[in-house]
Order: C-alpha cells, then structure tokens, then sequence
C-alpha cells in the first residue's frame, strides 16, 4: 500500500531530513472477519515494493483493521530498506488515495528516527511516499 523517486539519506544516526520513494503495490489479502463485505474487525495485509532512481530499495509490509463499512482502518507497517534497517509508521487508511503516515520507530541506521509523510497512490498501482524525519 505505500511512494516518487529521489535519494536515501543518512537518517536515524543524528541527522534527519526527507525520503522520496516510488511505491509499486501488490496485490493485498483480504480477510472477512467481522459480518459478511467489508465491515469492522475485517483485516487487510500488505507487502509492496519500494524504489528510488528507478532501483529496488526494499520493501514494506503491514496490516490494517477496518473499523467500518467504508472501508475507515487504523494501519501500521515497517520499511526495510536493503542492509540500512527499518522504518516502523502508522496512519488511517480511508478510501481517498491521500494518507498521512506518523513515523514511529526504527532500527539500524534510523533507531532514532521520528517524524511524518504522505503517501498518494495512484490508479495504476503505483504511488509516492514521502518521509520526513527527524532525530
């Protein structure tokens, strides 16, 4: 489920500032939980590929629990980014295609990283997601 091209930095060991990827979705898993079609409880999972300059610089997955019909989630998922460690966030999944993401962690070279982003997703499977992070 996560986004443009643009270069990796040093976050996460003292230093903070923005990453751009260019985000190629997968098919998501769907699992009906809660009454019959979407509805609270139900659970969505997700495992997309993530890029830069046109490179694979890994991945994310994640899970999402609907809290209603419309389709309304609380998300949470983490990034590996090739051998540089993980990037943990948060957000509220809804059907328009801009979400706002809360970062909340990390290990490697982002253990103290913090900070926010967005993800736009496109109609053809693709989307751009951009961090900003702090510490």
């Amino acid at each position: 489920m996560l986004l443009l091209q643009g270069s990796a930095l040093g976050a996460g060991t003292g230093g903070g500032g923005t990453m751009t990827f260019r985000v190629v979705f997968q098919p998501f898993n769907y699992t009906d939980l809660g009454a019959p079609g979407p509805s609270a409880a139900d659970v969505i999972v997700f495992h997309d590929q993530l890029f830069q300059n046109g490179n694979a610089v890994g991945d994310e997955i994640g899970s999402c629990v609907l809290v209603d019909e419309t389709g309304l989630s609380n998300c949470t998922g983490v990034m590996q980014l090739e051998d540089r460690g993980t990037i943990a966030f948060a957000f509220v999944n809804s059907p328009p295609p801009h979400k706002v993401l809360a970062v909340t962690g990390g290990s490697g070279d982002f253990r103290t990283s913090r900070g926010d982003g967005t993800l736009d997703e496109n109609e053809d499977h693709t989307g751009t997601l951009v961090l900003t992070l702090v510490g």
